[in-house]
């Protein structure tokens, strides 16, 4: 209840709108573990809704909710990282985050991970599973994967694409934790 009362004041639903009261009771709630509202909290912070832009408490919020196996807070903590915006910059944490996202079906994980996999960022280069992860993207209609996949394609194998596309076939999404 908590949770929902914050978003109707973060939205404006059935009340006036106003970024205090939400962040007062998306804190409440996050405080009791509410993963919805550990991740608003964190997109208040990171955005400056209501509170002063504060990208270290953004990564606090989105991480317990990431690690309660929230997607887009994986996501979300992910690009942080990759980006370096409130914690040191860090492919192998951008990674990790990333792929927990792209596991559990993320579409923008999925793509982040493919172009990490393609460049070498945070892991071992490697063009099949960058294309596996490009494919399943860009099968969710991920522009930016698809059009990743036609660069790719010019630096592959045959062989490597079918395998690539085999991997793709086999990817079932993790439920959350």
């Amino acid at each position: 209840a908590q949770y929902s009362l914050g978003y109707m004041y973060d939205q404006g639903e059935g009340v006036p709108k106003d970024y205090a009261e939400a962040i007062k009771w998306y804190t409440k709630a996050a405080e009791q573990g509410t993963v919805d509202a550990q991740y608003a909290l964190g997109l208040m912070y990171r955005f400056g809704y209501g509170v002063a832009k504060d990208d270290a408490k953004a990564i606090k919020w989105y991480t317990k909710a990431a690690e309660q196996g929230f997607a887009v807070a994986q996501y979300n903590l992910g690009y942080m990282y990759y980006n370096g915006e409130g914690v040191t910059k860090g492919y192998v944490e951008a990674f990790k985050w990333h792929s927990k996202a792209a596991e559990h079906g993320h579409a923008g994980a999925q793509a982040f991970i493919g172009v990490m996999y393609g460049n070498g960022d945070g892991v071992t280069r490697d063009f099949v599973l960058a294309y596996k992860w490009l494919y399943l993207s860009a099968a969710q209609g991920n522009d930016f994967a698809n059009n990743g996949l036609g660069a790719l394609e010019k630096q592959m194998t045959p062989a490597q694409i079918a395998e690539a596309r085999k991997l793709s076939s086999e990817f079932k999404p993790r439920l959350p934790e």
